[in-house]
C-alpha cells in the first residue's frame, strides 16, 4: 500500500513488496547474522535461529513498540541441548527431526524453553534443513531454537554474498543447560503427524495407505530449494496420480527465480504440479482449502483445526520426500518403498 511505503521511506524502515516471499526465508537470505537478536511479528520467526541467532516471535504491537525505541522485555528461558549424533539416512529428512521432537514433547511440552542444538551430527545438516527444525520448534511451544553458527553458516551466507556476517559461534564446553536430551539420526524414520495437531506424530508406515485427495508442498517450513529440487527428483519421469491436487510454493523470490533457471521448475510442473507464487498461502488458508472430510497431506507446519480453510480438514504434515511418494501413488506413502533415492538436479 502507498501508505505504507511511504511509512517506510520516512523512517528508513526497508519495505518488501508483496512477492518477495515469505519472511522467515528472507531473514534467511538477506538479515540474519549470528550472534543477534530478531524479534519478529509471527510464531515462526523462529526459523532465524538455524544461523546462530536468538530468533522469537512476539505480537505485532510488542514488536512495533520495540521498533520506536522502547525495548522488548523477554522472560529468560530454560535451555533444553539437544544432542545429535549420526547421520540421517536416505529418505529422512529434517522435518522427520522435528516432527520426533514433537513426538516427544507434544505441543506443550517445550513451553518457556529455547532448544540449542550441539553434538557431531549438526554440521550434517544445511542452513535449510537447520531452519525447517527452528521453524517448527514453536510447536512445541518453545520460546525458540539455535543452532551453532559453524563451517555450514558460513558457505551459507558465502552464497549469499554476505560472508561479511559470518562469525564462528557455540556453545562453550561445559556450559550448564537446564536439561538435555540425546536424538541419533541413523535411525530415525519418516515421520507424519496426524490431525489434528503437530503433536500427534507416528511413522508413515503405520498410516500408510490412507487416501489422500491434495498434497501441498512449501510453506515457511519446507520451501526451499533443497526442498522443491527433492520433489522434482521423485517426480521426474513420473505424473502425480490423477485423483490428487498437487500445489508447490517456493519460499521466495530467489528460490523461484533458481528453480527456473534449473529444471527443477520444469519437472515439478510437467510431473502435473500447480505451481504458486512465493505467499504463505494455503498454509494460512488463503486458496487450496482442502474436501471436507478429505485427507490433505502437506509440508507445512501446523495442521490445526481449520487453519487450512475447511472447518471438517484432515490435514497431515510430513516431509517433502513423504510428500512427493504421496502424490505419485494418490495415498500415503512411506517413500523408502521407492528404492534409492534420485540425485538432485
Amino acid at each position: 500500500p502507498p501508505s505504507l511505503r511511504a511509512l517506510c521511506r520516512r523512517y528508513g524502515i526497508r519495505y518488501s513488496p508483496a512477492g518477495n516471499g515469505i519472511s522467515h526465508y528472507l531473514h534467511l537470505e538477506r538479515f540474519v547474522r549470528p550472534g543477534g537478536l530478531l524479534v519478529g511479528a509471527d510464531s515462526h520467526s523462529t526459523t532465524a535461529g538455524a544461523v546462530g541467532m536468538l530468533a522469537v516471535g512476539a505480537g505485532g504491537l510488542e514488536v512495533a513498540v520495540a521498533m520506536a525505541g522502547y525495548g522488548f522485555d523477554l522472560s529468560c528461558p530454560r535451555v533444553v541441548q539437544v544432542e545429535l549424533t549420526g547421520a540421517l539416512p536416505d529418505w529422512v529428512e529434517a522435518k522427520d527431526v522435528i516432527l520426533e521432537l514433537l513426538r516427544r514433547h507434544g505441543v506443550r511440552g517445550g513451553a518457556g524453553a529455547v532448544f540449542e542444538f550441539t553434538g557431531e551430527g549438526v554440521a550434517t545438516l544445511s542452513v535449510p534443513q537447520r531452519a525447517t527444525i527452528c521453524n517448527m520448534i514453536v510447536e512445541t511451544g518453545a520460546t525458540g531454537a539455535v543452532f551453532p553458527s559453524d563451517e555450514r553458516v558460513r558457505e551459507w551466507l558465502a552464497a549469499q554474498r554476505r560472508e561479511d556476517a559470518w562469525c564462528e559461534l557455540s556453545a562453550d564446553d561445559g556450559a550448564p543447560f537446564d536439561s538435555r536430551e540425546h536424538i541419533d539420526l541413523t535411525p530415525l524414520e519418516p515421520l507424519v503427524a496426524l490431525p489434528s495437531s503437530p503433536g500427534n506424530v507416528v511413522p508413515v508406515r503405520e498410516v500408510e495407505g490412507t487416501p489422500v485427495v491434495q498434497v501441498c508442498v512449501g510453506s515457511s517450513v519446507n520451501s526451499s530449494y533443497e526442498d522443491l529440487a527433492t520433489v522434482a527428483a521423485v517426480l521426474s519421469g513420473r505424473t502425480v496420480d490423477p485423483d490428487v491436487a498437487l500445489t508447490v510454493t517456493p519460499g521466495s523470490r530467489q528460490i523461484l527465480d533458481t528453480i527456473i533457471r534449473g529444471d527443477v521448475y520444469r519437472g515439478l510442473a510437467t510431473a502435473g504440479a500447480r505451481m504458486l507464487e512465493p505467499v504463505c498461502g494455503p498454509c494460512i488458508g488463503i486458496g487450496q482449502a482442502p474436501t471436507r472430510g478429505q485427507a490433505s497431506v502437506r509440508t507445512f507446519n501446523r495442521n490445526f483445526p481449520g487453519r487450512s480453510g475447511t472447518a471438517e480438514d484432515r490435514v497431515y504434515l510430513c516431509s517433502p520426500s513423504t510428500a512427493a511418494a504421496t502424490a505419485l501413488a494418490g495415498k500415503i506413502t512411506d517413500p523408502r518403498g521407492l528404492g534409492p533415492p534420485p540425485a538432485l538436479p
